[in-house]
């Protein structure tokens, strides 16, 4: 089976994490809707995406069902998906779920109302339940690896679940407020203070003594210090030492450097403004808490401290005495006053940081930087 994951046009609304992959990449919960349909399905996955993508993110022609990339699916909804007869359309009110041939049968999602990302930010605000909805399906029928008799539990253990070869020591793990889900060789440290919801990826470690609120989502391979409370981070991605992160979104292969703080409340407690890259402006939005959103490949330094609802694209090294600007465009260098970040330079800053894990960018992953910087150039000539 051939299974097509459509942005539906919202390449822009998910940005800039989406600047570099297709919405069904984004990280929610434990896994991709990649991975999810992947595991759902057992099937092959292609892409409706962005032109550019599509050299690392593979489109089909030829495909048996069409499902809305913003659909996080449950495993009965995912039944019904893959059960669709055939020249019909899934819907749930006004929302298209899934495509079967011409669609010209209407079949209405009389269940639990489905899971649905349509800004940016709900990728944090519904983390915690896609979460939960995750650890179901991964976990359904299995039986976790062994807590060490180290830790101190609060709440119901069977809400903890160790892969092969995860380590969780000399640490506080609370279950009441949403399951902790540790990944297959993945490292709680000691005097770690956790309270779920907790995804914690393939390869990822929480440093010495993190403190994490759930629901946080730390991907493959991520290391994670200090104090985090509601936030997503992609993959490869670091934040090593002490410092607050809330209610953020973090791409893969970042570095935010010691001590680096982010804001996610105005001082008046009012609704925050943030840059969309689909209005090309500033937009007020009806969220309240909101910290840093950074693309792919950016970097901050030392005691960078970020305003509420600051977004910073791909490709950008942060430093700086001072806030930096509430939008920081792709390949910019600096802080209230960057200047542009040379094409080649990043291209060795981020293949530098990748080498220290065996890896560096392909072709592939050049071409959609290449085009990024292209687009970011026309924009500011």
């Amino acid at each position: 089976m051939k299974l097509v994951l459509a942005d539906n046009g919202l390449h822009k609304r998910f940005a800039p994490l989406t600047l570099t992959r297709p919405v069904a990449d984004l990280r929610i919960g434990i896994l991709t809707n990649t991975e999810r349909w992947k595991f759902l399905a057992n099937a092959e996955v292609y892409y409706e995406t962005e032109t550019y993508l599509q050299g690392k993110f593979v489109t089909s022609e030829d495909r048996d069902i069409t499902i809305n990339a913003t659909v996080i699916p449950s495993r009965e909804l995912a039944e019904v998906i893959l059960s669709l007869p055939d020249n019909s359309v899934l819907n749930y009110g006004t929302t298209e779920l899934a495509r079967k041939g011409n669609g010209v049968n209407q079949v209405r999602w009389t269940g639990e109302q489905p899971l649905i990302i349509s800004q940016r930010w709900h990728l944090y605000q519904f983390n915690g339940t896609a979460l939960e909805q995750d650890f179901q399906l991964l976990t359904k029928d299995r039986v976790s690896q062994p807590l060490s008799v180290t830790n101190t539990v609060i709440g119901d253990p069977s809400q903890i679940f160790l892969e092969e070869g995860a380590v969780v020591e000399a640490s506080m793990l609370n279950t009441k407020s949403g399951p902790i889900y540790i990944g297959k060789d993945a490292e709680i440290m000691e005097g770690c203070s956790v309270r779920g919801g907790l995804a914690l990826g393939e390869h990822a470690a929480l440093k010495m003594g993190a403190k994490v609120y759930g629901a946080v989502t730390l991907g493959p391979h991520c290391k994670v210090g200090g104090e985090v409370n509601n936030v997503v981070f992609q993959a490869y991605s670091n934040k090593g030492h002490d410092g607050f992160l809330g209610n953020a979104l973090i791409g893969e292969w970042c570095n935010l450097g010691a001590d680096t703080n982010t804001s996610n409340l105005k001082n008046n407690y009012g609704n925050v403004s943030t840059y969309s890259y689909e209005a090309e402006a500033e937009i007020k939005t009806d969220v309240q808490f909101m910290g840093v959103c950074m693309g792919d490949h950016s970097k901050c330094g030392i005691n960078t401290m970020f305003n509420t609802a600051t977004v910073v694209g791909v490709s950008c090294n942060v430093f700086g005495a001072e806030f930096p600007n509430k939008f920081v465009p792709s390949f910019s260098w600096g802080g209230q006053s960057p200047v542009p970040f040379q094409f080649d330079k990043a291209v060795e800053y981020a293949n530098n940081m990748m080498r220290r894990r065996g890896m560096e960018l392909t072709n592939e992953e050049i071409d959609i930087l290449r085009e990024i910087h292209s687009q970011k150039t026309k924009s500011n000539p």
